[in-house]
């Protein structure tokens, strides 16, 4: 199934950091049975005649399964495989459902860009049974109107009042972490987000419900991605099916306070958002937008803060660097205006994102038959935008295996390479509404951590990144913070 394999040079380079996502692993037996699985070449579908088109090449890879156990397991390794193999236009078939993968600015651009109307939203196979009309999941005039609706929640002044509750709950609570003894940091970071969410989004103290709400969101995002889809006692499916069910009670039994006051909250932001001609969000609307919406920003934002605490311990000499930098703000209470001075915190954390990115690709379904690079897609078709691979590619980043956060300092600025060659909060019209306020959380949260604490990793430890969901690290991220004098 593995054709191509890094160079002696590039083998050595990758055994320093992230080898997971460039390398198919062999470590398991699991991993060698399924390098064992022969390559099964196939045309996707047979250009029209006469139509100069090419077809699309890909691999139909196990029967029945098709490469969903290797996806689950691999992620991002088996894309750039796909990628080496067929270029930068391939299907497959992860988790039933015949998927074209499209990598590289150029082809990315072709999809986003959608000049012709050929690519709807295709997020619905995976995601609709838990997150159904979530904005994601819209299209088309809808999608717009939603989204211009949904801007009432993400005005300044709102956000200024979402930032102060963020930096009062950031600072009370990463004060209080545990030192000198090994702590997780995924589920840490990820209890903090939940906290900022029912805080920021809901203006209410979840508390004794806040590990209910959290199991919820966390069966939702993981059953997307079964292997079996279908509600068997102890699937993740049936687990989703029932987190579902939660959040849903929860937030119809909130929401008729939420519609008789008005209040800084986003929950309140969206049952009061109003046109000019007194069109306002059902009370389904709010719901699905506020299950989607919470999901979303807590899930990026927590993988995300972790990417980074991970990369700096792995990289004291960056740890250094920005905290002199944080440390060097002048006095008095954090506000937005001083966050966005942070610029090697920012370069850090772009460059996190580019390593790893918390949503993995962009994903349209085609309404008609299409192209892209002259290769033909016809309609029905699920493609996704491949944000792992697009953030890897040596032919526009240098030396991608590498941590290396200068590559978006104003004199190099690879991510300007290509108007698509860096799109973790997506491109065009379904562009990550919540992208700005999400870069201020996990700055926030950075700035408390190096101000209360230092930390280092091992030299020899690796993220075990687990592709179940949006990606996050399988042992919990383990760390030891030691409290600054």
């Amino acid at each position: 199934m593995v054709t191509a394999q890094p160079t002696p040079d590039s083998a050595r380079r990758l055994a320093r950091e992230n080898r997971r996502f460039f390398e198919i692993p062999s470590s398991t037996l699991l991993d060698r049975l399924l390098r064992l699985a022969p390559e099964r070449s196939k045309v996707l579908a047979e250009p029209p005649p006469g139509s100069g088109l090419r077809p699309v090449v890909g691999d139909m890879a196990l029967p029945f399964v098709g490469n969903g156990l290797a996806f689950l397991r691999w992620g991002p390794a088996l894309q750039l495989d796909l990628y080496r193999r067929f270029g930068p236009v391939s299907w497959c078939k992860p988790l039933g459902n015949t998927t074209v993968f499209v990598t590289g600015p150029e082809a990315t651009q072709v999809v986003v860009s959608n000049k012709d109307k050929a690519f709807g939203q295709g997020w619905d196979y995976y995601i609709e049974r838990f997150f159904p009309r979530g904005l994601l999941l819209l299209q088309f005039d809808e999608h717009m109107f939603h989204r211009r609706l949904m801007q009432h929640a993400f005005t300044r002044d709102r956000l200024d009042w979402y930032f102060a509750e963020l930096t009062t709950l950031a600072d009370t609570a990463i004060a209080r972490w545990p030192a000198d003894k090994e702590l997780q940091l995924y589920p840490t970071i990820k209890s903090l987000t939940l906290e900022i969410a029912g805080e920021i989004f809901m203006a209410a103290d979840v508390g004794p419900e806040r590990d209910r709400l959290n199991d919820a969101f966390v069966a939702c995002t993981r059953a997307p991605l079964s292997v079996i889809r279908f509600p068997i006692p102890g699937g993740h499916w049936r687990a989703g099916i029932k987190g579902r069910k939660v959040l849903e009670e929860y937030f119809y039994r909130m929401l008729p306070s939420k519609r008789e006051s008005v209040e800084g909250d986003f929950f309140s932001a969206l049952c009061h958002a109003e046109t000019e001609d007194g069109e306002r969000f059902s009370d389904e609307d709010v719901v699905d937008h506020m299950i989607f919406l919470i999901m979303a920003a807590h899930d990026t934002s927590t993988i995300t803060a972790t990417t980074v605490a991970y990369y700096l311990g792995k990289h004291p000499e960056w740890q250094d660097r920005v905290r002199a930098e944080v440390l060097a703000r002048p006095a008095g209470p954090l506000d937005i205006a001083a966050l966005e001075q942070l610029k090697t915190l920012e370069m850090v954390i772009k460059e996190c994102l580019r390593l790893v990115a918390p949503v993995p690709g962009l994903v349209r379904k085609t309404v008609k038959d299409t192209e892209i690079l002259g290769q033909y897609i016809p309609a029905g078709v699920t493609v996704a935008v491949d944000n792992w691979v697009n953030h890897l590619l040596p032919e526009y980043w240098t030396e991608p295996e590498q941590f290396d956060p200068d590559r978006f300092s104003d004199e190099r600025r690879e991510d300007k390479s290509h108007r698509y060659a860096w799109v973790p909060f997506g491109a065009g019209a379904h562009k990550c509404i919540g992208m700005h306020f999400g870069m201020l959380e996990v700055k926030t949260i950075l700035d408390a951590m190096l101000r209360n604490y230092e930390w280092t990793i091992p030299a020899d430890y690796e993220m075990p990144w687990s592709y179940s969901s949006m990606p996050f690290p399988r042992d919990g991220a383990p760390v030891v913070l030691h409290r600054r004098r």
